[in-house]
């Protein structure tokens, strides 16, 4: 895996080339424009990325992940049956950020005690489900299969959380961010399936905008879904719910007051913003020394999110600590 320790902290960009962004590699490739492409001309001979100005994919996702044990990849091979879509390959991914992370807890038992420190609360023990993909279940977590059907949802264009860690106690669904922001509108803007009527009008009981309102005008589409369907889910059995918009420390710093305006929280349903870096930082204070721990610390020290227009390398994460905001009850 390359990173800040591996990768030229700048780049020659023209109108026809990209220099390959791994020290001491003089190759070039001929520069992509608009959608990235996996093909042969791109692909830098020596060290098999395939390169753009902005960015660079491994020619398998494995090579872009910390955990690939034989159990690991069984997991990923049945993650792969629900997920919609993966660009794990890519070196900017949030999906393999979100492995690299989230795997890491789950195996080495940590889970509930950092997602404790993010909620505020003791969570006790978590399962958890990578992009609707319930290991226990061998498919969609059924729980959101409902909820997609109660709203009206078809398969192919349906909610798909990042992350859901639940219990008996509490669900929550986990919205991670890495270059992206929230920003998300409605493919189809005519046709809100049955958002607004689903679960005998729950929305009107979790949101307190209109729907054009929170998913066109302020463009919180996707944050609006999850809010919908995970509270209904947490509801069904008189669950606590956390809707974790998970962040880097300098981006969506307003989210709380943006989103937290259009929905009605309370204390069995809150809504809050937590960054990466806090998630590092709790790992730090709290978990002893390991060869994976280390490991990921030093993933977060060096990870990065490809180049920026003048070709200055990007370094993913702020050094400083942060702090959680929310809404919702404590």
């Amino acid at each position: 895996m390359y990173d800040a320790r591996t990768l030229k902290p700048h780049i020659l960009v023209d109108s026809a080339q990209v220099e390959c962004p791994v020290k001491g590699c003089s190759r070039k490739v001929a520069r992509q424009h608009e959608h990235f492409q996996t093909a042969p001309q791109f692909q830098c001979p020596e060290h098999r990325i395939y390169i753009s100005p902005k960015t660079f994919e491994y020619p398998t996702e494995l090579e872009n992940l910390l955990w690939k044990d034989e159990r690991d990849v069984s997991l990923l091979d049945g993650i792969k049956g629900s997920k919609r879509e993966s660009r794990m390959a890519r070196d900017n991914s949030e999906d393999a950020l979100s492995w690299n992370v989230f795997r890491y807890l789950e195996k080495s038992g940590n889970l509930s005690a950092i997602l404790s420190c993010i909620t505020g609360g003791d969570l006790g023990p978590l399962q958890l489900v990578y992009w609707s993909y319930s290991p226990v279940d061998h498919g969609p977590w059924g729980k959101l299969t409902e909820a997609r059907e109660e709203f009206g949802e078809q398969l192919q264009r349906s909610s798909e959380p990042d992350l859901i860690a639940f219990n008996e106690k509490a669900v929550l669904f986990i919205e991670a961010k890495l270059t992206a922001n929230n920003e998300t509108t409605p493919s189809d803007p005519e046709n809100p399936k049955k958002y607004v009527t689903g679960g005998n009008g729950w929305y009107h009981q979790v949101i307190a905008s209109d729907y054009d309102v929170i998913a066109k005008a302020e463009k919180k589409y996707e944050l609006m879904r999850f809010w919908l369907l995970g509270s209904w889910i947490a509801a069904q059995d008189e669950r606590e719910f956390y809707l974790v918009n998970l962040v880097r420390s300098e981006f969506e710093q307003d989210i709380v007051k943006l989103f937290g305006g259009h929905i009605k929280a309370n204390t069995h349903r809150h809504f809050m913003r937590a960054t990466w870096e806090e998630i590092r930082d709790r790992i730090a204070e709290r978990i002893p020394s390991s060869a994976e721990r280390d490991s990921l610390l030093n993933y977060y020290e060096n990870k990065t999110i490809g180049y920026d227009p003048s070709g200055d390398l990007r370094l993913a994460f702020s050094k400083s600590k942060v702090s959680v905001a929310r809404v919702g009850g404590y």
